[in-house]
C-alpha cells in the first residue's frame, strides 16, 4: 500500500488491534525475560544450602563462564533470526522460539546436576532461540505501530522486559523458599512459555492484512502510517547500504552502551546485593526486582512526553531520540559512580543508586531502541538482529571481565572498578550517538521497482526530512473520533 496523505486518514477510535497485538507482545516480552532472567535469580541459591534445595560449589569463574553463555548463542542467532522473520513470518518465528526455550528451562535443574558445562550448553542453546525475540518483535512494530503512536506502543511492548525481570525476580525469593526450591523457578518460566506461544498462534498476526478481524479504517490507517511496504518481504536487504550509514553506527554505538550497562547490573546485582550488601536471599531477590520495576514504570511515563513531544512539534524526531537516549545513559553514568562509594552500611543509598541506574535507563526505550523503525521501516527486523549480536558480543565481554577483576566479592573497591568501567561504556557511546545519530528514514529503506516508485516518493516526503511534527492532520472527521 502506498503511503497515503496525512490528510486522508481517519483514526480509528477507541480500542483496536494493533492495541491487542501489542498486549500479545508485551506478554511475550515478559515470558522471554523469565527465561533469560532465571539463571541470574538462581545463582546464588544454586551455590549455597537454602531449603534443601542441591547446591554446588561454583567458584566466580564457574558463575561468569555461566552467565555468560547465554549471550554465546545469542550472539550468532541474531542475524539469521531476523532473515528468518522477513521470510517466513515473524510469528512462527518467535512462537517456535519461545516454546523451545520454555522446554529447555525444564531442563535447566537435570544439567545442573551434571556440572557447569551442562549448565553453560544449554545455555547457549537458551541464548540461540532467546536471539530471535528482538528482530522478530521489531519485524512485527514496523507492521503494526503507526509512526505517530511509535513511542508509546513500541516503549509499553518492550517494557515487558522490565517487567518480567522484576516479576521473576521479585517472586523467586518465595519460590527458592518454597518447597520446589531453585528449580521451580526454572518449570513456572518453561510452563509460561509454553502457554504463551500456544495464545500467540491462536492470536497473534504478522501484519495488519493478515489480521481477519480488524476493521478496515484501522487496517488503512496502521498500513498509511507504518511506512513498512507490503512487498518488503521479498526485498533484498541492503547490507552494503546499511553498513555504509554514519546513522547506522550511531544507532549500534547506543545499541552497545545500553547493552553493556542493562546486562552487567542484570547478571551481577543478585551477587552484589548477597555479598556487598549482605541482604539474605528473600530480600536479595525483592530488592533486585525493584530496579526493573521502576524501569518499566518509567517506560510508561517517558514515551507517552516523547510522543508529545514530537507530535506538537516541539522538537524533531532526531532530537527527541537523542534527548531520550542520552537521559537514559548519562543518567545510569552518574548513578554507577556514586554507587561505586557505597558499603554494606549504607544500604538505603546503595539499593537506591541502583534502582536509578536502571530505572532511569527507560530513556532509552525512546532513543536507540525506536531508531531502527526511524532509519528503515521495511528493514528494521534484520537491522535489529544486526545491532542486537553485535551488541550481544557486551553482554559476553562484560560478565567475563567482571569475573577477571573480581577476585573478592565481598571488596567494595573492586565493585568500584566495574561500576566505574560500566560508567564509561556508557559515556562513550551515547557520546557517538549524539554526533552520529539520525531518525529519518534512510533512502535505501524504499524498493527500487519502478512499480513502488510512487511509495517511495511519498514516504520521503512525509518522513526523510525530520519534520517536526509527524502527526497527521486532523481533518473535522477526525476531531470528532
Amino acid at each position: 500500500m502506498g503511503f497515503e496523505s496525512s490528510m486522508d486518514i481517519a483514526k480509528p477510535n477507541g480500542f483496536g488491534h494493533r492495541h491487542w497485538q501489542g498486549i500479545l507482545l508485551f506478554v511475550g516480552m515478559m515470558i522471554n525475560y523469565f527465561q533469560r532472567v532465571d539463571i541470574s535469580a538462581a545463582i546464588v541459591p544454586m551455590t549455597q544450602s537454602t531449603a534443601g534445595a542441591p547446591y554446588y560449589n561454583w567458584d566466580v569463574s564457574d558463575k561468569s563462564m555461566i552467565l555468560s553463555s547465554f549471550f554465546w548463542g545469542y550472539v550468532v542467532s541474531q542475524v539469521p533470526s531476523g532473515l528468518l522473520a522477513k521470510r517466513f513470518g515473524a510469528k512462527l518465528v518467535l512462537g517456535l522460539a519461545t516454546a523451545v526455550g520454555g522446554i529447555l528451562a525444564f531442563f535447566h535443574p537435570l544439567a545442573a546436576e551434571s556440572g557447569v558445562i551442562s549448565v553453560c550448553v544449554l545455555r547457549v542453546l537458551t541464548g540461540i532461540v532467546q536471539g530471535t525475540v528482538y528482530p522478530c518483535v521489531h519485524t512485527l512494530l514496523a507492521k503494526w505501530v503507526p509512526r505517530t503512536e511509535r513511542g508509546f506502543l513500541t516503549t509499553g511492548i518492550y517494557s515487558g522486559a522490565q517487567f518480567g525481570t522484576a516479576v521473576i525476580l521479585g517472586t523467586s525469593g518465595f519460590i527458592f523458599e518454597s518447597g520446589m526450591g531453585w528449580p521451580g523457578l526454572f518449570y513456572i518460566s518453561g510452563g509460561l512459555s509454553l502457554l504463551w506461544a500456544l495464545l500467540f498462534f491462536w492470536q497473534g498476526a504478522n501484519e495488519p492484512a493478515q489480521d481477519k478481524s480488524i476493521t478496515k479504517v484501522e487496517r488503512e490507517y496502521i498500513e498509511a502510517l507504518t511506512g513498512s511496504n507490503s512487498s518488503s518481504q521479498s526485498m533484498p536487504v541492503p547490507w552494503l547500504s546499511i553498513f555504509s550509514s554514519p546513522a547506522f553506527y550511531g544507532l549500534l554505538a547506543a545499541h552497545c552502551g545500553f547493552t553493556w550497562g542493562f546486562y552487567t547490573l542484570l547478571t551481577e546485582m543478585p551477587t552484589y546485593m548477597s555479598s556487598v550488601l549482605e541482604l539474605n536471599v528473600k530480600s536479595n531477590a525483592l530488592l533486585s526486582s525493584l530496579p526493573y520495576f521502576a524501569m518499566g514504570v518509567l517506560c510508561l511515563v517517558v514515551s507517552p512526553i516523547s510522543d508529545l513531544l514530537i507530535n506538537r512539534g516541539a522538537i524533531s524526531i532526531t532530537t527527541a531520540r537523542k534527548l531520550f537516549n542520552s537521559i537514559g545513559q548519562y543518567g545510569p553514568m552518574a548513578c554507577l559512580i556514586g554507587l561505586g562509594y557505597m558499603t554494606a552500611n549504607e544500604k538505603t543509598w546503595a539499593i537506591l543508586l541502583l534502582t536509578l541506574a536502571v530505572g532511569i535507563n527507560a530513556g532509552c526505550s525512546c532513543g536507540y531502541l525506536i531508531n531502527h523503525i526511524d532509519l528503515s521501516p521495511n528493514f528494521a527486523g534484520p537491522m535489529m538482529g544486526v545491532t542486537n549480536g553485535i551488541a550481544g558480543i557486551t553482554s559476553i565481554v562484560a560478565p567475563l571481565i567482571v569475573g577477571a577483576i573480581l577476585t573478592d566479592e565481598t571488596d567494595p573497591s573492586q565493585w568500584r572498578v566495574i561500576f566505574f568501567i560500566t560508567g564509561g561504556v556508557y559515556l562513550l557511546c551515547n557520546s557517538l550517538f549524539l554526533v552520529l545519530g539520525k531518525a529519518t528514514v534512510q533512502p535505501w529503506n524504499a524498493p527500487t521497482t519502478p512499480a513502488n516508485m510512487s511509495s517511495t516518493t511519498s514516504l520521503r516526503h512525509n518522513l526523510q526530512t525530520d519534520s517536526k511534527t509527524i502527526a497527521p492532520i486532523a481533518t473535522d472527521k477526525e476531531n470528532h473520533l
